[in-house]
Formats: structure tokens, C-alpha cells, sequence
């Protein structure tokens, strides 16, 4: 149910049963439409409602603006290695240079010379790092990335979605989204 909405649709916070949202990185967004089937199907309980009302001949409601599952979903402890799950480990940057456009990825240990596509092999990289390392190894060219590769957790990837806030958040969704950072001195 997780789409793309926009703000002008009302859309609803989804909040996992433990108050925290389901994902941060796309944001876990219903549409109006979809909050209210699941809060009829009693699926949901409302935690926030938006100032708009809809009605029909015998049914009329304010529209929720955060809802949280009546049942716990266990995120996924070991995420699928994705190109986007990739990005979002190694925070949208070259790990070479730290340009955020034009990413594609890179094996450090190339395919020609029997590295695999892993999680530890591959890191982001722009594509003119990308050319420049071609099919050598790191210690030959001195192309080291900034950071070892690894298999994030889920946590890993969530922590970091977290960095990059959507355009648009309600104020009814604040208390939900960042409760768990850890407060400046």
C-alpha cells in the first residue's frame, strides 16, 4: 500500500504498532483513501486526523493524518541487495569523490578479475570515478572508497532514509518521525 502521494492528497503517516514508521526512505504514506479502508477494516487505529471531514449519507469522519497497524510488522532484518538500497547505504554519494550525481555503482574487485556483486564488493560510485577506476584493483589506481563496504541492517538503511526528509511533512507527522534521534547538547 506504501505509494507516492502528494501533500495536496492528504495523506496518512503510517506508523508500525510500536509508534514508528514503517519506512523513512520512501516515507510510509497512504492515501486518504487507503487510511480510511484500513481504519474500517480495523486494521489501524487513528493517532492524528487532518481538519477535513468526509461524508457521506449516514457516515462522516475527519481524515487521518497518522495511523498506526494493530498488528507489529517485523521489518526485514537483512535488506535486498537493490541499486536502491545500495544508494541509500552509501547516503546517495560517490564513495570515491562524493558527487551525488550521475551514480552508478562499482565493484571494487572487478567482474573481469572474479569479484562477485555483494554487498562487500560493490559500492556507489558517479560515472567518471567509475571509468577512471575501470577494471582495476583499488591498491593499483589508489581509488580507496570512504567507507568499507558492508551489509547493512535494515536499521542502516532507515537511519539514513532518515536524512533525507520528504519535501513536504505535515506537522501532525513531526513527533512521529524523529523521536528517536539523539538530542544535541
Amino acid at each position: 500500500m506504501t505509494i507516492h502521494v502528494s501533500p495536496e492528497a492528504l495523506p496518512a503517516l503510517v506508523l508500525n504498532a510500536d509508534f514508528r514508521p514503517l519506512s523513512y526512505y520512501p516515507l510510509s504514506l497512504w492515501s486518504w483513501q487507503d487510511a480510511i479502508k484500513a481504519v474500517c477494516l480495523d486494521r489501524v487505529n487513528i493517532v492524528s486526523e487532518y481538519d477535513r471531514v468526509i461524508k457521506s449519507p449516514s457516515f462522516e469522519m475527519r481524515l487521518p493524518s497518522v495511523v498506526s497497524l494493530k498488528s507489529y510488522i517485523k521489518p526485514a532484518s537483512n535488506p535486498a541487495f537493490t541499486r536502491f538500497n545500495l544508494f541509500l547505504r552509501d547516503r546517495f554519494e560517490c564513495q570515491y569523490c562524493g558527487s551525488n550525481s550521475d551514480l552508478t555503482f562499482d565493484h571494487l574487485i572487478p567482474r573481469s578479475r572474479g569479484g562477485r556483486t555483494t554487498w562487500q564488493n560493490v559500492v556507489t560510485a558517479c560515472s567518471p570515478c567509475n571509468l577512471r577506476k575501470a577494471n582495476k584493483m583499488p591498491k593499483d589506481i589508489g581509488m580507496w572508497p570512504s567507507q568499507t563496504p558492508f551489509q547493512p541492517t535494515s536499521y542502516d538503511l532507515q537511519a539514513n532514509g532518515r536524512k533525507f526528509p520528504p519535501n513536504h511533512l505535515h506537522e501532525s507527522w513531526m513527533d512521529y518521525l524523529y523521536w528517536d534521534i539523539e538530542l544535541e547538547p
